[in-house]
Formats: C-alpha cells, sequence, structure tokens
C-alpha cells in the first residue's frame, strides 16, 4: 500500500501543478492514470473505472474549497449563477454516477478515453468553444447544469471545461467565467463523492481502505501533494509561454485518450 501511496503523491504533484498551470481540473489526469495504476495492482476489473472516478471526484472537494477561496478574495464568482446551475447539477451527478455503475467497465473507459481526445484537440488547437443564442432562463440553467453533472459524474472531472464555455456564452469575462466555474465544481464533487460510496458501500470484493468506491490511500497521496504544486503551476502560467505548453498537455491528453481506448 505505501507503494500505491507513494505512486499517488506523484500524480497529485502532476495533477495539481497542470492544473494550476492550465486552470484544468486535475481530473483529466487523475482518472486514466489511476485507472492504469489500480488494474497493475489486481484490482478487479468491474471496479476499476468506478473507483478510479469516484476517487477522482474526492480529491476534488478540497481542491474546489481551495479555489473558491481564492476567487472569493477577488470577488469573481458570479453567484448567482452557481444557484441557478447547481440544482440540475447535483441532480445530474447523482444520476451519472448511478448510471456509470450500470455501465461494462470497458464502456465506462472508452467514454473517458473519447473526452480526452476532444479535450487533447481543444487545447492543441486553442480552440475555445462558447455556447450562444441561449435566453437567459432558469429552466436552461437547470437543463445544462444537469447535463454538465451527469458528464462529470461519468468522467470523475470537476466539469469546468464544459461549464466556461457555457459561461462565456452568458458574457461573463473569461476571469470570472473561470471562476463560477470553480465554484460549480464543489457541487459536482460533494454529490458525486457521496453517491460513489453508497453506490460502492455494500460491495463485496471492494479492496482493502475504500469507501465506497473511493480509494482512501490514492485519496490522501494526490490531495496532500496537489495542494503543493497547484500554486506552483498557477505561478509558472505567467511566466512560461501558454500555447506550446498547452499544446505538450494536449499530447499527454492524446497518450492517455489513446491508452485507456485500446485497454
Amino acid at each position: 500500500m505505501l507503494e500505491l501511496i507513494a505512486i499517488s503523491s506523484v500524480l497529485g504533484m502532476i495533477s495539481g501543478f497542470f492544473a494550476g498551470l492550465f486552470g484544468i481540473g486535475g481530473g483529466l489526469v487523475i482518472v486514466p492514470v489511476l485507472s492504469l495504476v489500480f488494474s497493475a495492482y489486481g484490482f478487479p476489473e468491474d471496479l476499476i473505472m468506478l473507483m478510479a472516478v469516484g476517487t477522482s471526484l474526492a480529491t476534488i472537494i478540497l481542491t474546489a474549497l481551495s479555489a473558491i477561496a481564492a476567487h472569493q478574495r477577488l470577488q469573481a464568482i458570479a453567484w448567482s449563477q452557481v444557484w441557478h446551475l447547481a440544482p440540475g447539477i447535483m441532480l445530474g451527478t447523482a444520476l451519472g454516477a448511478a448510471y456509470a455503475q450500470q455501465l461494462p467497465t470497458a464502456t465506462l473507459r472508452e467514454i473517458c478515453g473519447v473526452f480526452q481526445l476532444l479535450v487533447g484537440v481543444q487545447l492543441a488547437l486553442q480552440f475555445k468553444p462558447i455556447v450562444r443564442g441561449l435566453q437567459r432562463s432558469r429552466w436552461i440553467d437547470a437543463t445544462v447544469g444537469w447535463v454538465i453533472g451527469f458528464l462529470s459524474a461519468l468522467l470523475g472531472i470537476g466539469g469546468g471545461t464544459l461549464i466556461v464555455p457555457f459561461l462565456l456564452g452568458r458574457q461573463l469575462e473569461m476571469k470570472y467565467a473561470v471562476a463560477t466555474s470553480s465554484a460549480c465544481g464543489l457541487p459536482i464533487a460533494l454529490v458525486g463523492t457521496v453517491s460513489f460510496v453508497l453506490l460502492g458501500w455494500q460491495v463485496q470484493h471492494l479492496p482493502e481502505w475504500s469507501v465506497g468506491y473511493v480509494y482512501l490511500p490514492a485519496f490522501a497521496g494526490i490531495v496532500a501533494f496537489s495542494f503543493i504544486t497547484a500554486p506552483i503551476g498557477a505561478r509558472l502560467a505567467h511566466r512560461l509561454p501558454a500555447g506550446r505548453l498547452k499544446r505538450y498537455f494536449a499530447l499527454l491528453l492524446f497518450i492517455m485518450g489513446f491508452k485507456m481506448l485500446a485497454a
């Protein structure tokens, strides 16, 4: 178990660094790497993706709280938009977690792999999709929130890659869209974690040190070290060539995406 904690600590360093550098949630890195690690350590095949996703969502709770505190100090969170999206997000996340449990492991892995490739293309081409033409409506916000929560629960992410384009389409400036997206990531992480814990609570063949579908040693290693490297990445974001670095990160996502599709 100590070896797995060490691997998770390195993963936490990497995911935290990239999250700080690019403003992209660590789930994009955490889920595919954990799926490979859990497979290498002989976790039951039908649990690997569920535990990778559940553990990833659990780590996002603390990183989301940290991000909210930082953005709130700058008064950059559009809380009215958060309250409009949150009900749909929470419902969608709970349903997405329940649906994920019904999917074959291979299908869930393929969904995550395809998403990795799509985000990789977006980063490589510096493409910024923006959802336009939607009228302001609580029903639209609830529906969009539902979709975002559902997909985030399947993918083990905080939803930033989905929420930011929608908020930009609502005429929020980028800094406010990113800050508001961070706040929306908290209900995704909370509801997702609780859902994956409860769904896996009665499962008999879980690995030791698991709480439902959340694997505590990996959670502890990732959280402890992502807090250290995220601020470093954030500081370097203002000094390093962002365009080139995003293409390198896109290459990493391509490799992980193809690896998941080929597994």
